[in-house]
């Protein structure tokens, strides 16, 4: 158990209603009592939600345990990952993967995270290389960085790219925000 005055960003706590990771923390001082004002994230469908509590409140904190694992492939909304060391399978829902699934790559490793033997979301690299499979042709003389338009992805993601990179390229591509960070190299 926490209190407010302990959470820090990104870490785990369990409600009645499920498992939330901490997204942002502010304290609110109020004349005759403080006030805690979460950023929750729900762990297991991904929306976020505000919440207010008193300041001496005890939270109950949660370790979630990693385990590295390969994505194998997907049918229809099931994804499927194998554990690098046991080869155990598991399949996880789209629904519970929510965004990771623009940067899943067949044969890619992820670590799953997984509580009290659930496995409950993937954590992904902090940017990922990914192909692009279609977008409008530069042409001569468009080397502008500041000029930009939309690529679709391998996995099926639209990113803005500059107006240099054309099909088949390598891009790098930030999981946190799904924006174009440069051209990767093979």
């Amino acid at each position: 158990m926490a209190t407010g005055n302990e959470l820090k960003k990104s870490c785990i706590i369990q409600q009645e209603n499920g498992l939330f990771q901490v997204m942002d923390i502010q304290h609110v001082k109020m004349k005759h009592t403080a006030l805690l004002r979460l950023k929750l994230k729900d762990i297991r469908d991904g929306h976020t939600m505000e919440q207010t509590f008193q300041s001496d409140e005890k939270f109950n904190l949660v370790n979630l345990e990693y385990r590295h694992m390969q994505f194998l492939y997907n049918d229809e909304n099931v994804y499927h990952f194998m554990d690098d060391k046991t080869f155990e399978q598991i399949a996880l829902n789209k629904s519970v993967l929510g965004d990771a699934v623009n940067y899943l790559l067949e044969n890619g490793s992820v670590r799953v995270m997984t509580f009290q033997e659930e496995a409950i979301g993937v954590e992904l690299p902090a940017s990922v290389n990914l192909k692009i499979a279609h977008t409008e042709p530069g042409f001569k003389g468009d080397t502008a960085a500041t000029t930009t338009k939309p690529a679709t992805l391998e996995t099926g993601l639209v990113v803005q790219v500059p107006l240099f990179i054309n099909n088949e390229d390598l891009i790098r591509v930030d999981t946190r925000s799904g924006q174009y960070l440069g051209k990767a190299t093979n």
